[in-house]
């Protein structure tokens, strides 16, 4: 017998994915509101902020802390209102992934490809589609990610290809391949899988986690964002309906922002880290730091030099803050009228957001160690963790190829390419 909280969503041999009810969990809670988001968001997150030095430490994989954050609604919040949803704002849910992930980016992070599917299915299935994925979200489904491969091609390059089969009468696609670095895999419901058909177009196929020859391995080593289970995903002639299937390669034939969706969420998970490196670091120095010998100090609070260090940490992530907020608004404008040129608005104001984030998640995080002293190196206080949690997340995709492609737009009006990474 399944227990309770591993029990999640079975495949029938129909056309249909039938939810099976979590026993003793009420259904996912609906949020109206921009202001009730916030508000649940930091609760969660004030949770979530005790004990993550230690789950970071003992990699102890967050289960419960997950099942909170998805039956809070937050995972919903975007659906849109034709679907029972509250349609709030990316700004929002910007500032909801921040929030999470300045408590704990681990956790922060393993909604992104969850939300990222989402809106997928909201741009790319068709009206059958939409219905039927967004009321599982709503009642509290999980979408967990099967994308990036680990092969000799360049990188988001797939090897993994789906193959047009029958099964039990049913017209699907049989899929084959090997997948790294699959978040949220382990805690989903169903796996957004990238495939390629045989003529090298992009595919994402949504399959139940149970589904037979898909295996998850929770082999992720990283010494960074370590309890987010980005591991392994295989697929060994695993079936998929064709309703469960979206054609990804329109992205490149029609002006959708799923990249610029994508990547604001990587942007507020960075931003997050950010938050947690100089809250930490202003409250070493006020408590922990020694004042320099030169500085005649009393306090290192009072050294002028740190003072100054702080106020220009304090500029750099106010600035990546407004950035978010400001690429927030630009997504949601290209989603309301989406054309060539809001899409690539969207995406270049997303890049920018992206730029400032990564930079000040990787400067704060260091200089803590600078301000702070070498007393807070030491194992027990695990304050290695937000360098390490910066260091492993910034690199999800180059910052140097988001100079470039802000560049050749503002020279050139150059729009971006239109993919997950832009």
């Amino acid at each position: 017998m399944m227990d309770e909280t591993e029990e999640r969503i079975r495949i029938v041999k129909t056309d249909v994915v039938a939810v099976v009810p979590r026993t003793g969990t009420a259904p996912a809670h609906r949020i109206g509101t921009d202001s009730e988001a916030i508000e649940v968001a930091h609760a969660l997150a004030a949770a979530f902020a005790v004990g993550a030095a230690e789950r970071d430490r003992l990699r102890q994989l967050p289960h419960e802390e997950i099942e909170r954050f998805s039956a809070s609604g937050l995972w919903a919040i975007a659906v849109p209102r034709a679907f029972g949803g509250a349609e709030l704002s990316y700004r929002t849910v910007a500032k909801m992934i921040e929030i999470i992930s300045a408590a704990d980016p681990s956790i922060g992070q393993i909604p992104q490809n969850h939300l990222s599917v989402a809106f997928q299915i909201q741009s790319l299935g068709s009206e059958a589609q939409r219905r039927y994925f967004f009321d599982l979200i709503l009642n509290g489904a999980r979408f967990g990610n099967a994308l990036a491969e680990l092969t000799d091609k360049a990188a988001h390059q797939f090897e993994t290809v789906m193959t047009p089969v029958q099964r039990d009468g049913q017209a699907g696609y049989e899929i084959n391949g090997r997948k790294f670095y699959s978040t949220g895999a382990l805690f989903a419901d169903f796996i957004s899988v990238g495939a390629l058909d045989s003529a090298g177009r992009r595919y994402t196929a949504i399959v139940p986690r149970n589904a037979p020859g898909l295996t998850v391995s929770d082999d992720w080593s990283s010494f960074g964002q370590r309890t987010t289970a980005s591991g392994t995903v295989i697929l060994e002639r695993v079936f998929v309906p064709e309703s469960h299937v979206l054609p990804l390669y329109l992205v490149q034939e029609r002006p959708v922002p799923n990249g610029a969706v994508a990547q604001i969420i990587q942007a507020a998970i960075d931003s997050g880290i950010a938050v947690a490196a100089v809250e930490d670091t202003k409250r070493l120095v006020r408590e922990v730091a020694r004042p320099w010998r030169d500085s005649g100090s009393p306090r290192a609070a009072d050294d002028p030099y740190t003072i100054a260090t702080i106020g220009r940490l304090e500029i750099a992530l106010h600035a990546a803050q407004a950035l978010l907020d400001r690429a927030g608004g630009f997504v949601d404008r290209s989603i309301a009228a989406p054309t060539e040129g809001s899409v690539a608005e969207a995406s270049i104001a997303v890049a920018e957001a992206k730029v400032l984030t990564t930079e000040i998640a990787l400067e704060a995080s260091n200089v803590l160690f600078e301000l702070a002293g070498t007393r807070v190196t030491l194992e027990p206080h695990r304050f290695d963790r937000h360098w390490r949690n910066a260091r492993v997340h910034t690199l999800h995709d180059p910052v140097r190829w988001k100079y470039n492609v802000i560049g050749d737009w503002a020279l050139n009006a150059k729009a971006p390419p239109r993919h997950g990474l832009v």
